[in-house]
C-alpha cells in the first residue's frame, strides 16, 4: 500500500472543546465533518491520549470552531503543541465565551457547532465520535483553514541547518537518529512511526530558544522572552525557559 496517498485527501483545521465539572480544556483537530443529513449529524475522530478525549467521553458534549485563514501561529502553538494536563490552555483568557451548553468557542472563527454524542467507537489510535449539532453559529465568510494552508503559510519556518533523521509530516517535528523506533510518538501531535518520513542531510528547522508563560502556559520562540505575552498580557518576568 502506498501511504502517502493519505497525504492526498484534504482537511480543514479546527478547535474542538470540552468540560468536565470546573475543567475545561481544547485542541487542535483536522477530522470534522458532516456525515448525514437527515439528521443532520457531524463525526470527529480524536487521539485517545489527548485529554480532552477523555473529556468528551465522559461528559458527550464538544464544541468544533471552524478556523480561518488569518488565525496566528501561537494559537496552534497554544492549543495544538501542548497538553492540557500540563497547562491551563485558557488561563488568562476566561472571557472566551460560552455556548448554552457551557463550553467556550472562538468567536473570531467562521462557524462553531455545539454537539452531542450519540455514539463512539474506538479505533485504536483515536476515538471516532459520532454527535448531533445541537446548535450551530455562522460568525463570518473569511475563508475556513484548510491543513495545507497551514503548512504553506503559518507553520513558522526558523533557521535552518543540515539534519538527518526523521520528520513528522503532521506538525513537522524532527526526531534525530538512524532507526526511528517502532513505538514511539512524536512529542508535538501525539502521532505515531506510520507519519513520519526519512530525511537525509535536509535542511531543517533549528531547533529555536523557546520561553513558556508560567500564567497561561503560551510557549514563545526567540533568543529573549516576548514583551508580554499575546495570550495574558503578563510581562517577561512571567517567562522561564521551556525545555522539551
Amino acid at each position: 500500500m502506498d501511504k502517502t496517498a493519505f497525504y492526498k485527501l484534504s482537511y480543514g483545521l479546527y478547535l474542538l472543546t470540552a468540560r468536565e465539572g470546573d475543567k475545561e480544556n481544547g485542541c487542535i483537530i483536522n477530522t470534522a465533518i458532516q456525515c448525514a443529513s437527515e439528521p443532520k449529524l457531524i463525526s470527529i475522530c480524536v487521539i485517545n491520549k489527548n485529554y480532552t478525549c477523555d473529556m468528551i467521553k465522559n461528559t458527550g458534549r464538544f464544541n468544533i470552531s471552524v478556523l480561518t485563514e488569518d488565525t496566528p501561529f501561537a494559537f496552534f502553538q497554544r492549543f495544538g503543541m501542548q497538553s492540557g494536563r500540563d497547562v491551563d490552555k485558557f488561563a488568562g483568557d476566561e472571557e472566551m465565551p460560552l455556548m448554552a451548553n457551557d463550553i467556550r468557542y472562538l468567536p473570531d472563527a467562521a462557524a462553531v457547532f455545539a454537539c452531542k454524542v450519540v455514539s463512539s467507537t474506538d479505533l485504536g489510535s483515536h476515538t471516532l465520535f459520532i454527535a448531533e449539532p445541537e446548535d450551530a453559529i455562522t460568525f463570518s465568510d473569511k475563508e475556513p483553514m484548510t491543513y495545507a494552508y497551514y503548512q504553506a503559510k503559518v507553520k513558522s519556518a526558523p533557521a535552518k541547518k543540515k539534519v538527518s533523521g526523521w520528520r513528522c509530516k503532521v506538525c513537522g517535528y524532527i526526531y534525530e537518529g538512524d532507526a526511528l523506533p517502532a513505538d514511539f510518538e512524536c512529542p508535538l501531535c501525539h502521532h505515531g512511526p506510520e507519519d513520519f518520513e526519512r530525511i537525509e542531510a535536509e535542511e531543517s528547522p533549528a531547533a529555536p530558544k523557546k520561553w513558556i508563560c508560567t500564567v497561561c502556559g503560551y510557549i514563545h520562540e526567540g533568543p529573549e522572552p516576548p514583551a508580554e505575552c499575546p495570550v495574558c498580557s503578563v510581562g517577561p518576568d512571567k517567562f522561564e525557559e521551556y525545555k522539551e
